[in-house]
């Protein structure tokens, strides 16, 4: 199912952070084109767990205003959510005029972790295949511009990614109980992967796999092909003239008679 890495066809890390940037900026540029003609964007990432989905949410928005770019990384639901339409706590969260809506998985936690772990009945996942196609055409209909990808490790990636993720500190707490299942259940999510594609992999509104052995290539090739997606202008900026300071009036109040957070460091030293 999913593609092997291939270690002969690696990015330099100078190479990486210099095509980086360059992205980023033009992801400013589209940020500033879908605020000011009112654009609606939703792109949904999915895939195996530790394929570096949020690695590439994190460089896609760092750069961004968080009130035009903003990432919905819903938990499980609520027992009154349970009972509402499947897709309505998704609709919930979906773009006005001038916002892009980044989606950490998304509706299609049914057809894989729900199907799969069985949190959800047969007959509820066998509607969500049938109408998951029509809800997304309804939201290009309404305006949306909506793409989907899938970010695709291999057995051998994902497994160096979690030993990484259980023997380091600062990433410990990424490694959850869900993520052992996913390693037992290896051919199960597969299975679920491959028949959700057959439904919802459609020409209106395509999967686009995103090879993500490489996570450096994987966020150099998912930010470009998002680029590519969607038409967008740079803007010229006004021109601004920065005013003088009046201070006319004002008294500072004395240094000593507030409270300062203690310098670690010599002050007197850039080093």
């Amino acid at each position: 199912m999913d593609s092997e890495s291939n270690s002969t066809n690696t990015l330099k890390k100078k190479d990486y952070e210099a095509e980086l940037e360059r992205l980023q900026i033009e992801l400013v540029k589209l940020q500033e084109w879908i605020r000011h003609t009112g654009l609606k964007v939703v792109v949904l990432f999915e895939g195996r767990d530790a394929a570096g989905k949020g690695g590439v949410i994190k460089r896609i928005t760092e750069k961004l205003n968080p009130r035009i770019c903003r990432i919905v990384a819903l938990p499980k639901p609520t027992e009154k959510e349970k009972t509402q339409w499947y897709f309505q706590r998704y609709v919930a969260h979906l773009p006005a005029a001038g916002e892009m809506v980044l989606f950490d998985r998304s509706w299609y936690n049914r057809a894989g972790v729900e199907k799969v772990m069985g949190f959800c009945s047969e007959e509820e996942y066998e509607e969500f295949l049938r109408s998951c196609p029509e809800f997304e055409r309804m939201l290009q209909r309404s305006g949306i511009i909506l793409l989907k990808y899938w970010f695709s490790v291999s057995d051998e990636e994902q497994e160096r990614r979690f030993l990484e993720r259980i023997n380091t500190p600062i990433k410990r707490w990424k490694f959850s109980p869900m993520d052992l299942e996913s390693r037992n259940r290896w051919a199960a999510y597969s299975a679920a992967k491959d028949r959700m594609f057959a439904y919802t992999d459609t020409k209106q509104c395509p999967w686009w796999v995103v090879d993500a052995d490489s996570k450096k290539k994987a966020r150099i090739n998912c930010i470009s092909h998002l680029l590519s997606h969607i038409p967008y202008q740079a803007l010229e900026y006004p021109s601004i003239e920065l005013p003088e300071v009046n201070k006319e009036g004002y008294i500072r109040s004395p240094l000593d008679q507030q409270t300062f957070v203690p310098d670690r460091f010599n002050s007197n030293s850039d080093d």
